[in-house]
């Protein structure tokens, strides 16, 4: 059975509404890992890396941060990715949001607690500089976007397009409803599992410099 690796975004969990939508989207036809991310990008990349090395997915799907960590990850893990509506500039909404938070959904360590400050801010800001340094022809058909036409958060679709070539929107906003991840995501998902093989492009890619 196929695997779908989902990341979430950045206030969520693995235990989202839109992890739920995609797992019953796919009951009985592909297994979704949900796992809650960590707060920091380089330790994130790093357990995903790890996740993927023992689950060996077959497609990428992020949204929001999630996607910005997934469009990294593509062509270095050679694992096709789709990207919902990806924020390829985490500086700018983490510094009109310094403080603590709590995540909008339970983690499974039960830690709801997250705050944001500079050293946070600056880890991200130092991922965004190398953020496409991995991008190859390869991959430009491989990584898929997909942009809330009522999005009132990110506007990355004109960036993405300068490195990628498919690119499809949806009517709705930056945090996509149930429905919209079973109307939308999950039938783009299933198509890109059967377009691509993962499995026989992994670790085609260079090597993360992070």
């Amino acid at each position: 059975m196929k695997k779908i690796l989902f990341l979430h975004g950045f206030f969520a969990t693995g235990s989202c509404p839109m992890a739920r939508a995609l797992k019953e989207a796919f009951e009985g036809t592909a297994v979704v890992l949900t796992p809650d991310l960590p707060l920091h990008p380089k330790e994130a990349l790093k357990e995903i890396h790890s996740i993927i090395d023992q689950e060996q997915p077959d497609l990428l799907l992020g949204n929001s941060c999630g996607s910005f960590l997934a469009q990294m990850l593509a062509p270095v893990v050679g694992i096709p990715a789709l990207l919902g509506n990806p924020y390829f500039m985490m500086t700018e909404f983490l510094k009109e949001r310094i403080g603590e938070h709590e995540y909008k959904a339970p983690r499974r360590d039960g830690n709801q607690r997250l705050v944001i400050d500079e050293a946070l801010i600056e880890e991200f800001a130092e991922l965004e500089a190398v953020q496409f340094d991995h991008c190859n022809p390869y991959y430009k058909d491989r990584v898929w976007g997909l942009f809330g036409e009522q999005d009132t958060l990110a506007h990355f679709s004109p960036l993405f397009l300068q490195h990628y070539n498919q690119a499809f929107h949806f009517p709705g906003g930056h945090t996509p409803t149930e429905q919209e991840v079973k109307t939308w995501h999950a039938p783009l998902a299933q198509k890109m599992l059967m377009e691509f093989s993962a499995k026989e492009e992994r670790y085609c890619g260079a090597q993360a410099v992070w």
